[in-house]
């Protein structure tokens, strides 16, 4: 059993924080920005509640963070009143946080500074995976550093895998929402031009789904798609977020993402529609609607 802290109770952060309670039995103080939500894991956990990161974050072996960008990560890192003001000698950061690269390699030259480990850890699984501890983990950092804080990490993952040096797990989760991005395109229109031919949609899912065009986007959202359900995971205005990310390190490393930058564009229409809340998948809203206009 270890002590430690996880800052930020989100919809990911509230079961991935629970996890870490139930599955690995370790002693857990959480903060959330909102005061009620840490009670209330609390009351449901059994967890201690810190009224700052820098409380949560006091003599605790492993402190996790889940929020919401680069800004957000350095308010509760490096910021008055940060995480990184109460860690302890040796301790280890992991920051679950979809954010830049950038920001991954400075807090892990800050956290150097203090003699303190630093990992950034994007997740992929959505809301799902987090609520199943089943997500998949992408780190980046020091492979002694990795290898202390993996079996803690396991608590919430069903995969957990080094991708390199600091910086490296942020650029992988990169490439996991370029894959994203293209798929759910490729599934929205495959499921609008089913519906336009008078095709029952089910029958053919049924049948591709067992060849090679077979993915869990199809798998887990093919019905909530064909029937404009969106209340079903990962929000556009999130996704928009990470590939404002993704583009503008393409536009650094000088990656070309013709695809990526088009399905971008596309979310943004979804977002004019109303749809910042929708799950990633209403990219078949903006065909639909087109059909109305």
């Amino acid at each position: 059993m270890a002590k430690v802290a996880f800052i930020g109770l989100g919809v990911m952060g509230y079961p991935m924080a629970g996890f870490l309670k139930t599955k690995g039995g370790h002693d857990v103080t959480v903060y959330n920005r909102t005061a009620a939500k840490a009670d209330k894991w609390a009351a449901e956990y059994g967890g201690t509640v810190a009224t700052t990161p820098a409380e949560a974050a006091q003599g605790c072996d492993f402190v996790f963070c889940c929020v919401g960008n680069d800004d957000d990560l350095r308010s509760v890192t490096i910021g008055p009143d940060g995480a990184f003001h109460g860690l302890k000698p040796g301790a280890i950061f992991i920051d679950n946080t979809t954010a830049s690269a950038e920001v991954a390699r400075e807090l892990h030259t800050a956290a150097a500074a203090r003699d303190c480990g630093f990992l950034d850890a994007p997740v992929s699984g959505g809301q799902a995976g987090a609520e199943n501890g089943a997500l998949t983990v992408m780190v980046g950092g020091d492979e002694d550093v990795f290898a202390k804080a993996r079996p803690v990490i396991e608590c919430y993952a069903k995969m957990v895998g080094l991708m390199g040096p600091s910086g490296a797990g942020q650029l992988a989760k990169m490439v996991n929402q370029i894959c994203i991005a293209g798929l759910v395109q490729g599934l929205s229109e495959a499921i609008h031009f089913a519906k336009s031919a008078d095709l029952d949609v089910a029958k053919v899912i049924e049948v591709i789904s067992k060849g090679a065009a077979q993915s869990w986007q199809m798998e887990n959202r093919w019905e909530t798609m064909r029937d404009g359900e969106f209340e079903h995971g990962f929000a556009v205005d999130w996704m928009r977020k990470d590939l404002g990310i993704v583009l503008k390190t393409a536009n650094e490393t000088g990656a070309r993402l013709p695809v990526t930058a088009l399905v971008d564009q596309f979310y943004a229409e979804v977002q004019a529609m109303g749809g910042r809340r929708w799950d990633t998948s209403s990219l078949i809203a903006r065909l639909e609607n087109a059909d109305k206009s």
